[in-house]
């Protein structure tokens, strides 16, 4: 009987799984059959479209080795502008700032490529996919003068050279330490931390660090936060409402209060009229930088998704891009996309606790002064 019992046992298990590879191999022939059918009507949608393409002025640029002698060359200034995301007068002025930097002689042996194809492959690739300390510098003199009245005529904020504040740049995982980049919002990344004045123009960036770290902790490792606490990054105070009022960055919840650092006050229901209304004004300036980081990545699309290079040579792009980007606003480039950035979303200041009393006395006599 025990021994009837384990045959029994076997068959059933040898019926059932004859049963099943039956049943696997109907369910691989049903699905060649509806992959058959898929590959047939793909073929059929890409004859349609082969056909309606007959009607089309252009259906793609040619990619051979003479793409910049035929193809670049006869950009009308519309396709010149939708493939370098610059106007040709802009592009010009670019590469006569970077003739002495890119200029070769010719050699017996080849020629070499010209300084207009260098830069218009760098830059092509840059729109679709360094002289950079002359675009990028905190202004100084007339030109720091130039930055608070701005903010005093475009915000109603005085004494305000720019505003700061960092972004994500999507990057692949790096090879090693890939744990680092991998940021608060589920995706690898480096920080771009930004200086923005009055016309969305960047004064300063520093680039680099992993996805992981905190924008305030960025800020203490960079050369403004050093150079602003030896009082070096600004001339001295006015005094505003009895109380010596420095140039100032602006700078969201995220980051703490310094003399030179003024972010808004908290807002727990119990602000006074006169807080909100401070609240307001910052705002205005501080969205200056988060606008510059919505054109920035919209009008440089290799930023916008993750940059596929050696995780080495990711600073090295995005400061070209912010160096393009300079320039385009400078020269009045059009910008195709939101006008303003998405804000981003509030955040815990690392060591908000410890505000500082001068920071606070400056607060308050803007506030007392708008």
């Amino acid at each position: 009987m025990e021994e009837l019992s384990i045959f029994a046992f076997l068959s059933k298990c040898l019926c059932n799984g004859s049963r099943n590879i039956n049943e696997q191999v109907l369910r691989t022939r049903r699905m060649r059959r509806k992959r058959a059918k898929v590959k047939k009507a793909f073929l059929a949608f890409c004859g349609v479209m082969a056909a309606n393409s007959l009607q089309r002025s252009v259906w793609m640029w040619r990619r051979s080795q003479e793409w910049w002698e035929c193809d670049v060359n006869g950009f009308t200034e519309t396709q010149f502008f939708e493939n370098f995301r610059m106007s040709k007068a802009t592009f010009d002025y670019l590469c006569q700032r970077l003739s002495s930097r890119f200029l070769r002689q010719d050699t017996q042996f080849r020629r070499p490529i010209s300084v207009r194809k260098r830069v218009g492959v760098g830059v092509y690739w840059l729109a679709t996919g360094i002289s950079y300390r002359t675009f990028i510098k905190l202004p100084q003199g007339d030109a720091l003068q130039e930055v608070l009245q701005g903010f005093q005529k475009r915000c109603g904020f005085p004494q305000c050279a720019g505003a700061i504040d960092g972004t994500h740049i999507p990057i692949i995982a790096p090879e090693e330490n890939h744990v680092d980049y991998f940021n608060r919002k589920g995706w690898h990344s480096v920080l771009l931390q930004g200086v923005v004045d009055h016309q969305f123009c960047f004064t300063n960036i520093y680039v680099g660090w992993p996805g992981s770290v905190h924008d305030a902790r960025v800020l203490r490792n960079s050369c403004v936060f050093a150079m602003a606490e030896r009082g070096e990054l600004f001339p001295p105070a006015m005094e505003i409402n009895g109380v010596q009022v420095p140039i100032m960055l602006l700078v969201d919840p995220a980051y703490p209060m310094r003399s030179w650092l003024l972010k808004g006050y908290t807002d727990t229901g119990n602000l006074t009229a006169q807080q909100r209304y401070f609240n307001e004004r910052h705002s205005k300036a501080r969205v200056t930088v988060e606008c510059a980081y919505g054109r920035l990545k919209g009008r440089w699309r290799c930023l916008g998704k993750r940059l596929d290079v050696d995780i080495s040579t990711v600073p090295t792009i995005i400061s070209a891009c912010c160096t393009l980007h300079n320039v385009c606003e400078r020269h009045g480039e059009a910008y195709e996309g939101p006008a303003r950035a998405i804000l981003q979303d509030n955040r815990i200041a690392e060591g908000g606790a410890q505000d500082a009393a001068e920071p606070t006395r400056v607060r308050e006599a803007l506030t007392e002064f708008f």
